[in-house]
């Protein structure tokens, strides 16, 4: 008997589905962070009881209007993490973090993953999420209440599971 529960394969149907949501969830989360220098961070509790991690930085702005994504593996890592935090079969919980670079000092907010969308985090929570452990890097960091993103529904091609 293995020490861990295995994963199973999500179908490819729902794979497909948790793909759309994701793409609409990171633009989404992208434009509600606005002109600035971000870093977002995904951290995933599996099925099978191991944690994963995945982190891009990114630079955006709305004039002229761009994004630049400093590591395009950091990237595709991070975004292939949150398929399968939004597809839900092996993934237990999730939370999405997003720092922005700012005077004085960082701010960061936070969703978390249900029902197969990113639902803001509790500022309560996410601030003593964000405190530095004793002895370790002191970045201090404003949390603030993530944006409401539009949850999307299903269509007729995705899964129900959402």
């Amino acid at each position: 008997m293995p020490a861990r529960p295995e994963l199973v394969r999500p179908d490819n149907d729902a794979i497909a589905a948790a793909m759309s949501r994701t793409l609409t969830a990171l633009a989404l989360v992208i434009l509600a962070l606005g002109d600035g220098e971000h870093t977002i961070s995904l951290v995933a509790e599996r099925t099978d009881d191991t944690f994963v991690r995945g982190q891009a930085e990114l630079s955006a702005g709305t004039d002229p209007v761009r994004l630049t994504v400093l590591d395009e593996d950091d990237y595709a890592a991070l975004r292939t993490l949150l398929v399968f935090a939004l597809e839900g079969s092996t993934v237990r919980s999730a939370v999405l973090v997003a720092t922005t670079a700012a005077e004085p000092r960082p701010r960061a907010c936070a969703w978390t993953v249900r029902g197969g969308w990113l639902h803001p985090m509790d500022t309560t929570a996410l601030q003593q999420a964000l405190t530095p452990c004793p002895g370790g890097p002191a970045v201090h960091r404003e949390a603030y209440r993530a944006p409401l993103l539009p949850q999307i529904t299903d269509t007729d091609e995705e899964s129900p599971r959402g």
